[in-house]
């Protein structure tokens, strides 16, 4: 046992010697917290002198006592720095130590050294003082006298020193202050003192603002708000929004109708402002038979019948309690006025009234007289009548509930036939009654509107050779006035043309406007007829208007075409002789044929019928030309036959022929002295001599001439003949032709070019066999003998026997 001692004894000796042999002095240092990363806090090596070389050789290294590593050492330099930052109050956490330390061991090997070192935390102003709870509810009675304290709850400041609270400050307040007390171990707090007394009435909350602040540079604070809510006591007694009512009620208001609705206020909350309602001892039982009060909710409703004529006026007077303790009361007192209930209908009358009326009625004329009346009074008998807006008339107030109805816009009965005058009368009671008359006015026509075709002008088509009596168009108008007013009649405006009147062209049917055709028209005599048709109706005056009627005659393919040229007898073969010694070319006959169709219907063409030799002859099929092909030979016979046919271009096409014989003579063609020339004048301004002189006039002038002087020098020796006149006309119709300059070589073309030249001067030339030795004949016949251009007139040109007669 002694041994063990020893033993230990030894041992505590040895460490000591250790720890006293590697151990030396302790080092401090003061920085403060929240120091950035890597900032140095001293310099190790230089501080406890050791050699900066070695220090890695030695292993420095740093030995803390704590969770974290917030220093470290730098074994190439031997700087002791920041590694995390310090937060003061986390690593103290006991609010009564003032100092924080950290201590650190710093060890070397080879040899071993242990120093200790202390690092001091310097506390910084970095944390507001902050309250436990941001919100401090205080309950205080409005009965609570003055100068009462109440405590608040104390904040709280992390820091230490002058950096914790250091004192309290409260808002504003004109009810309450504080007390900053210092507690047992240093702590700051403060009391709220109720300065005035309160009034839940006035201010029912009042929210005031606590700020705790310390003493740091800069000084930091934290706040709290303090909401006192003032406890109720019954100290107000229930108030009526007013305290005298003047209800007015109609009579005969339903059962349970609410009269008013009473409401009394309570500037008390919870019991103290529940109020009940009763009637006072001053209320009589009549009242109180005919309203029901409601206790609760102070609404006054009708419980028995109301008449105005039984009982006009109630008084009432009602109390409001409240379930304080003590209870309060207020009063008011209801006057209740019964008013006469609208209950009478306006009545209308109508005194006089006028229908019907002419449309034409002047404005301002009375139409009806009617009065109003309302048995209530007050506003409940004042009526107002009125019509309908949209209506030609007005009411016009004669008298007193007089008024009449006048006529304000002109009426036209075309637009609306009759009227349907509604009167309305409507009193001024609430709800206002009414009630309504109605009458039809009636409009009477007037003849007021002219007839009107639906064309201005009308364009009628009629084909020729019409049947007589045909209808040709329909031509109504129409008048929107009434009876005999639109009743219309048409008539043709009387028109002459050529000495003939429209009413013997035409027919129109008066009642209906049906135009027809009195006679058969012909184109090639008239053409078209213009007039007027006038529709006149049945009114007093008579209105008119009338319209244009265009008649166009068509042109149908009716007329023949007539072969003037070469002259035949009718029924007869023209015999011509014509040298064997002609010319290849040489112009033997003409052909000319007449169409007193329209244009399109008497272009005329040309061909053979038949022909003993086609090569030896050829036809124009326009103008007529009959040549030679070539020059006769000894083989040809000496009679030739040819057949020509004149066709018009009409569907179907109309067409005439003519034969020609022709012999062949080795002399040239003796004298045509067995023939007499009589010229005959006729009017040479026609459409067709004026075409034909032009187109041929000049080709055919010196031949004329020649021609001229030799009849001149044969007709001296022949006794004048005393053959008359014939009988007949022969009229040359419009053609559009010409005739080449040719040698005539026959006796046709002789006489062709005889006839041209005495056409020019304003003669027709006829020729007709006289006897033997007599001389040829030439008469004039002059303008306006009656010769025409018309389709008889053509027709006229046939010949009968051997002579052409005229017809005068």
């Amino acid at each position: 046992m002694e041994s063990c001692r020893r033993y230990v004894l030894l041992v505590v000796l040895v460490l000591f010697s250790f720890v006293r042999n590697t151990s030396t002095s302790a080092s401090h240092y003061s920085i403060p917290e929240e120091m950035k990363e890597g900032s140095v806090v001293a310099n190790l090596a230089t501080d406890l002198g050791l050699d900066v070389k070695t220090l890695n050789q030695r292993k420095m290294r740093l030995d803390i006592i704590t969770n974290k590593k917030y220093l470290d050492v730098n074994k190439e330099t031997g700087e002791l720095y920041i590694v995390e930052k310090i937060d003061r109050e986390y690593i103290c956490t006991a609010k009564s130590s003032v100092s924080c330390y950290l201590r650190l061991e710093v060890i070397l090997d080879n040899p071993v050294r242990i120093f200790n070192i202390e690092v001091e935390i310097l506390d910084m102003n970095d944390n507001a003082p902050q309250f436990r709870r941001d919100v401090i509810h205080l309950d205080i009675s409005e009965s609570t006298p003055k100068g009462e304290r109440f405590s608040l709850s104390n904040a709280v400041d992390p820091d230490v020193g002058s950096n914790s609270v250091k004192t309290y400050h409260l808002s504003e307040s004109e009810h309450f202050n504080i007390e900053v007390q210092t507690g047992r171990e240093g702590t700051m707090f403060a009391e709220l003192i109720l300065k005035n007394t309160l009034d839940r009435e006035q201010q029912a909350v009042h929210n005031l603002m606590l700020t705790a602040v310390d003493e740091g540079t800069p000084a930091r604070s934290g706040t709290a708000s303090v909401i006192v809510r003032v406890l109720d006591t019954n100290d107000n007694a229930p108030t009526f929004d007013k305290a005298i009512h003047n209800i007015k009620i109609l009579e005969n208001s339903p059962l349970g109708s609410l009269v008013i609705h009473l409401n009394a206020t309570d500037l008390d909350e919870g019991s103290n402002s529940d109020i009940i309602y009763s009637y006072s001892l001053y209320t009589s039982e009549k009242t109180q038979e005919t309203f029901n009060l409601n206790p609760s909710t102070g609404e006054i409703t009708v419980k028995g019948m109301l008449n105005y004529e039984d009982f006009r006026i109630y008084d009432m007077e009602v109390i409001a309690t409240d379930h304080g303790a003590p209870s309060l009361s207020g009063q008011c007192t209801i006057k209740i006025l019964v008013e006469d209930m609208n209950d009478n209908h306006p009545e209308i009358s109508i005194k006089s009234f006028q229908s019907p009326v002419n449309e034409n009625i002047e404005l301002e004329t009375v139409i009806a007289v009617v009065s109003v009346s309302d048995k209530d009074s007050g506003d409940n008998g004042v009526v107002d009548l009125r019509i309908p807006d949209n209506m030609p008339f007005k009411l016009r107030e004669s008298s007193d509930n007089y008024y009449e109805l006048v006529v304000s816009e002109p009426l036209d009965r075309e637009k609306v036939l009759e009227y349907d005058v509604t009167f309305t009368v409507t009193d001024r009671g609430t709800p206002p009654l009414s009630d309504n008359e109605t009458m039809t006015l009636e409009l009477l026509d007037i003849n007021d509107n002219v007839p009107q075709f639906p064309q201005s002008f009308y364009t009628i088509l009629v084909m020729e050779n019409n049947a007589p009596g045909a209808l040709l168009s329909s031509l109504t108008a129409f008048d929107p006035d009434l009876h005999e007013n639109q009743y219309l009649v048409y008539f043709i405006l009387e028109r002459e043309i050529a000495n003939t009147s429209m009413s013997m062209l035409f027919s129109i049917n008066p009642e209906n406007g049906n135009l027809y055709a009195l006679k058969t028209f012909d184109y090639e005599i008239e053409k078209e007829f213009l007039f007027h048709i006038e529709a006149r109706d049945s009114g007093s005056p008579p209105l008119s208007s009338n319209v244009s009627v265009h008649i166009v005659i068509v042109d149908q393919n009716d007329n023949a075409p007539v072969i003037v040229s070469p002259w035949r007898a009718h029924g007869s073969v023209v015999e011509e002789k014509i040298p064997r010694s002609t010319d290849k070319g040489s112009l033997v006959s003409k052909v000319i044929a007449l169409d007193t169709d329209s244009v399109h219907n008497s272009r005329i063409t040309y061909q053979f019928l038949q022909v003993t030799d086609a090569t030896l002859f050829s036809l124009d099929q326009y103008n007529g030309e009959i040549r030679t092909m070539r020059m006769f030979s000894y083989r040809d016979p000496r009679h030739q036959r040819l057949v020509v046919v004149a066709k018009d271009n009409g569907d179907p096409a109309l067409s005439a022929t003519v034969t020609i014989k022709l012999s062949t003579v080795e002399t040239v063609v003796k004298a045509y002295s067995d023939m007499t020339e009589v010229p005959l004048e006729y009017d040479i301004f026609s459409d067709l001599n004026l075409y034909l002189v032009i187109g041929l006039g000049s080709v055919s002038f010196l031949l004329l001439i020649t021609i001229l002087v030799t009849i001149v020098l044969k007709c001296q020796k022949p006794k004048p003949s005393n053959a008359t006149l014939p009988c007949r006309n022969s009229l040359i119709s419009e053609r559009n032709s010409t005739i080449a300059d040719s040698t005539l070589v026959s006796n046709d073309a002789y006489w062709y070019s005889l006839f041209l030249a005495e056409t020019r001067k304003g003669k027709m030339v006829v020729r007709q066999p006289v006897p033997k030795g007599s001389r040829y004949i030439v008469s004039s016949l002059p303008r306006g003998t009656g010769l025409t251009n018309t389709s008889e007139s053509a027709a006229s040109t046939l010949q009968v026997g051997n002579h052409i007669t005229l017809k005068n």
